[in-house]
């Protein structure tokens, strides 16, 4: 069964900010949340993320849309898997996320400048295969195996757009803030 996700565009969304009476909530680590984030948006990240602690919270009505966004829309439709699994039908994933929404000119606070996700895993990745050519090299040829691990879960994550780096790095104590939801 495949599950279809309602999008907006930014500019859709942002037209509708005018109204007041709607709810974003951004799904990355707070650290990215913190650099940049729409200035409508609550953060809400998606390893932690409780669909009914959030509905709960808010004490909203499942008739009212939930717009979900993160950097790019990867996360977001992950997010809205997470509500829409959990029986929330009205989620909506902002298309092309927060870059999208600050590219097209729309408000935005910004804060302490911070190493996105992605870069992370990937200057992660490169130094572990990096590594295990090195070793292999200079110490025992079975070292080559950390190379491989690590090319096959970058593999893994291409095909399942799923990274297990990406969520370690995510509950680094530098990617996380003091536990409260941030606006």
């Amino acid at each position: 069964m495949t599950i279809t996700i309602e999008t907006i565009s930014p500019a859709e969304l942002h037209e509708k900010t005018s109204d007041g009476d709607i709810e974003i909530i951004d799904v990355r680590t707070p650290a990215e949340f913190r650099e940049v984030h729409a200035t409508a948006a609550s953060n809400r990240p998606l390893d932690s993320l409780d669909p009914h602690a959030v509905m709960r919270a808010q004490n909203r009505s499942e008739q009212r849309p939930l717009y979900v966004i993160c950097r790019s829309g990867n996360r977001a439709r992950m997010a809205c898997e997470k509500f829409m699994a959990a029986g929330y039908e009205n989620v909506v994933n902002v298309e092309g996320g927060t870059q999208a929404w600050e590219a097209a000119g729309f408000p935005v606070k910004r804060g302490k400048k911070t190493v996105s996700l992605e870069r992370q895993v990937r200057i992660l990745a490169g130094a572990l295969v990096l590594l295990g050519a090195l070793l292999a090299w200079f110490v025992h040829p079975a070292f080559v195996l950390l190379s491989g691990f690590i090319g096959a879960g970058l593999v893994f994550a291409g095909v399942t757009d799923t990274c297990g780096m990406a969520m370690a790095l995510a509950k680094m104590p530098w990617n996380r803030a003091d536990g409260r939801v941030t606006r």
